[in-house]
């Protein structure tokens, strides 16, 4: 069976079938569960995610009621081969027994990680089918169809940074392979979808430049400069202006990127910028 967490939540089981669960509350807590498979996710966790700050007197006996739910459900759905125990009570709190491969978000997580080693190493094209794998597993945003509380919010948060980091190892795999030109569209599409991300823009600008598209190269530098000052009040950072200055030389016989200490990742690292012939 698997878990599609990333795009409304599902379940296949191993047949194909696709089941979607229809109890928020349950669903929450099945979520919760999944994002720390093996691990005792605890009660008060658990209440924290269904009621904030303010449960009810009876949350703990509404709890235990949402994980008796959840696994007649998998049950008498067929979802559970028959002697699995899936959903296990470990004072203080539950913990799930399924396999990482099991769990869409975890796949996801151990292919970026995968990726960003093989781009580490110099392998730009095992990085690049790794996180090409990673990124397709996205089907929308994670959990859609359901509402979520603070806990689950916040590892959504970090699916999504890890996925901005996804975008970043794609790029950076694309122009050490050479592939700058086909890296534009998409780099047009991040520059909208992530109009703050100076990083994003910095690499458009470099592949326009790489595909001698120069004046769009400079209209992209006064997109991301008009944007920063109506949205922020900032002038761009000292790379984009860097990268601007190259820009405007005469003739430059190489395509200008930024300088090897380029714009903070995500977890504060810096990599080494290689732009394309």
């Amino acid at each position: 069976m698997r878990f599609h967490l990333i795009g409304p939540f599902e379940i296949v089981s191993d047949d194909g079938r696709v089941y979607r669960p229809g109890t928020p509350k349950v669903c929450q807590t099945l979520a919760l569960l999944l994002t720390r498979p093996h691990e005792i996710v605890t009660a008060e966790a658990l209440i924290h995610e269904l009621w904030g700050d303010t449960p009810p007197r009876s949350a703990v006996t509404t709890l235990q009621t949402y994980v008796y739910h959840a696994r007649r459900m998998l049950v008498s759905q067929d979802l559970v081969p028959a002697g699995r125990s899936l959903i296990v009570t470990s004072p203080p709190g539950y913990r799930i027994l399924a396999d990482d491969a099991e769990i869409d978000i975890r796949v996801f997580e151990r292919l970026v990680a995968q990726a960003r080693t093989e781009l580490g190493r110099a392998d730009p094209g095992a990085a690049l089918r790794s996180v090409r794998q990673a990124l397709d597993l996205w089907r929308g945003p994670a959990l859609s169809n359901h509402p979520v509380g603070d806990v689950l919010a916040g590892h959504l948060v970090h699916l999504e940074e890890l996925r901005v980091r996804a975008f970043e190892i794609r790029i950076e795999a694309q122009e050490q392979l050479g592939l700058n030109r086909e890296s534009i569209p998409e780099l047009r599409k991040l520059t909208n979808d992530y109009p703050l991300n100076e990083w994003f823009h910095s690499r458009l600008i470099a592949a326009l430049v790489a595909a001698g598209r120069r004046a769009e190269a400079m209209r992209a530098y006064q997109n991301v400069r008009r944007i920063l000052a109506d949205e922020l009040g900032m002038e761009p950072s000292p790379e984009l202006r860097q990268l601007q200055a190259r820009l405007l030389s005469p003739a430059p016989r190489r395509v200008p990127g930024p300088p090897a200490a380029a714009a903070p990742r995500a977890g504060g690292e810096r990599f080494a910028v290689r732009t394309g012939t």
